[in-house]
């Protein structure tokens, strides 16, 4: 008899094989005093270990295929970059001092507590890179638990055509497991923004996450089917529905040797609109998936990461220095820049945003915290002024609320300009200024935003929490996360509307923009302009070349009244069909 589990599904694709169940060693940690006499040979001992880690860690990265996605060599890289910090490097050292301990269990008091940091951040992405640090954390201890022996990894005919079942993936498990030949994971942890799912789509491997006690339900050898888009896991089928699945599974693999055409495509509906597809970028390392698929610009460059990278406010050459490597890699591409939106959640050590707020989502965060402290703000806004001399670029004050916020962020860029213009510095005078829609009150003030600015930009991530007073995060509401919400589409036609009304382009760069079920409704409700994740861009391009604008408008407005979830998915399957 079959057997029917659901987890989320993260990345795409048909699945079938024999279920491979990876157990990693569960080491019980305990605390062990040390004589003061033997601490600088416990000292030593996780030294070796850390030494250890990153020697496996840069081994693997040496035997990356040229070939493979830039995802692969990012993650490896931010790993050893994580290992050289003196987080996870001096800081156990210290702790193995100051409580006399053993190695594993100052490594393991250490990473409880940044664990617990990453824990606290409401951003999604931010908040699941707790995973990394827990992966780096974990490849000291088996190096320090197998006294500082190199673990050889077995990439064998053991996970060839297999599914593998495991509580998570290293972004080395998943490296190795591609390479040998992996059918597809599914795992007990993580969520849509995890590395997991992030290298399983980059990848093309069908991948399931969080499935709860997943390695209890199935047993190692047997059957399993299972489903990247609707999370569906089905051990021991029938002939007929292996049957079903691997015509699936076929029809699948044609349509992605389709889109693979459309490259050189013109984005433009089948009616002959033209409808702007640009890309979210957050490292320069995504520019390179961007030049393959042809992109008309970057909608949305997140530049959180020139904080967090080095755990401090950048200075103005930095800035320039990145933005005008991302301007010369466009080769006259748009590009526009988010100021960054650090906040109460995404703390660095140099800025000081108060105590840890109750709800950071709602917080001193954005442009609340730039113009609370100019300092943050006033080196990038400096260097996006100068690499505007070197293309075109556009700036975006993110987390807006009110028009006062907004014209006080203005002024500081106006008073930046003329700081400028007074040590002679070139740049572009008309630079476009926008703001990003993701507060409720700004989508329904957004006719009175358009008057003062160049564009909007719906922020559809935060949009839908704050309009449905839930968190997307937290498993036990995230189930009322529905961008189809008529509240919800009402507030994104009524942004859309003020663009058209004010005469300046929408533009959606929220998860929303990169989901091909969602493109026709957002398309009737008025939409021309889509920024999505790079690896997004040719299914939604497939789509509006399939799409006449005069037959979605009016079923695209019929979600505005509907709230029931059966009437939801009728409409839904009528407009795509």
């Amino acid at each position: 008899m079959a057997l029917m589990l659901n987890g989320m599904g993260v990345s795409r694709g048909i699945a079938l094989g024999p279920v491979y169940i990876l157990h990693r060693n569960q080491h019980e940690i305990v605390e062990q005093k040390i004589d003061k006499k033997n601490i600088a040979k416990e000292v030593k001992r996780f030294k070796s270990a850390h030494s250890t880690a990153k020697k496996q860690l840069q081994k693997i990265r040496s035997d990356i295929p040229a070939e493979s996605p830039d995802d692969i060599s990012t993650f490896i890289e931010t790993h050893l970059l994580m290992l050289d910090d003196a987080m996870m490097s001096a800081s156990p050292i210290e702790i193995i001092k100051q409580n006399q301990c053993n190695a594993e269990w100052a490594l393991k008091l250490q990473r409880d507590a940044i664990v617990k940091v990453f824990e606290s951040m409401d951003d999604p992405y931010i908040a699941t890179r707790k995973d990394d640090v827990k992966h780096v954390f974990n490849h000291i201890m088996e190096a320090l638990i197998s006294r500082g022996k190199t673990r050889a990894v077995d990439a064998s005919e053991k996970w060839k055509d297999r599914i593998v079942i495991a509580d998570d993936l290293t972004p080395a498990d998943t490296m190795i497991m591609q390479h040998a030949g992996v059918a597809g994971f599914v795992t007990e942890m993580g969520g849509p923004l995890s590395h997991t799912a992030i290298l399983a789509r980059s990848l093309n491997i069908p991948a399931i996450v969080g499935l709860n006690d997943a390695r209890q339900y199935l047993k190692r050898g047997e059957s399993l089917v299972i489903d990247g888009e609707s999370g569906l896991v089905l051990a021991e089928a029938d002939e007929l529905l292996i049957d079903h699945f691997h015509k699936r599974q076929r029809e699948l693999r044609r349509k992605t040797k389709e889109l693979g055409k459309l490259n050189d495509a013109k984005s433009r509906a089948k009616s002959g609109e033209k409808i702007t597809l640009l890309a979210n970028i957050e490292v320069e390392d995504d520019l390179k998936r961007l030049r393959k698929i042809n992109a008309s610009g970057v909608g949305l460059y997140r530049t959180e990461f020139l904080y967090l990278r080095e755990n401090r406010v950048p200075d103005e050459e930095e800035h320039y220095k990145t933005y005008v490597r991302v301007i010369r890699a466009l080769r006259g591409a748009p590009l526009t820049i988010r100021t960054v939106d650090l906040g109460a959640d995404k703390e660095i050590d140099t800025v000081n945003a108060g105590p840890l707020a109750h709800n950071p989502a709602m917080g001193l965060r954005g442009i609340r915290l730039c113009l609370h402290d100019p300092s943050i703000i006033v080196p990038q806004l400096r260097a996006i002024l100068r690499a505007s001399a070197k293309g075109p670029i556009k700036i975006m004050f993110p987390m807006l609320t009110t028009i006062s916020e907004l014209l006080q962020a203005k002024h500081l860029l106006e008073t930046t300009k003329e700081s400028m213009r007074a040590k002679g510095f070139k740049f572009d005078e008309k630079i476009p200024v926008g703001g990003m829609i993701e507060v409720p009150a700004a989508a329904i003030s957004a006719s009175h935003f358009a008057e003062h600015l160049d564009f909007l930009s719906i922020g559809t991530n935060d949009l839908i929490q704050y309009t449905l007073a839930i968190d997307r995060i937290d498993d036990q509401v995230n189930y009322l996360y529905d961008p189809l919400n008529p509240a919800v589409l009402t507030l994104i036609k009524m942004v859309i509307d003020a663009g058209i009304r004010h005469k300046i382009p929408v533009t959606m760069c929220g998860e929303m923009a990169g989901n091909p079920n969602y493109t026709r409704v957002l398309l009737g409700l008025g939409l021309r302009e889509f920024s999505m994740p790079p690896n997004s861009i040719l299914e939604i391009k497939s789509v509006l070349r399939q799409t006449r604008l005069s037959n979605v408008r009016r079923p695209a407005l019929g979600f505005l009244h509907c709230t029931e979830k059966d009437k939801q998915a009728t409409l839904l399957a009528k407009i795509n069909s």
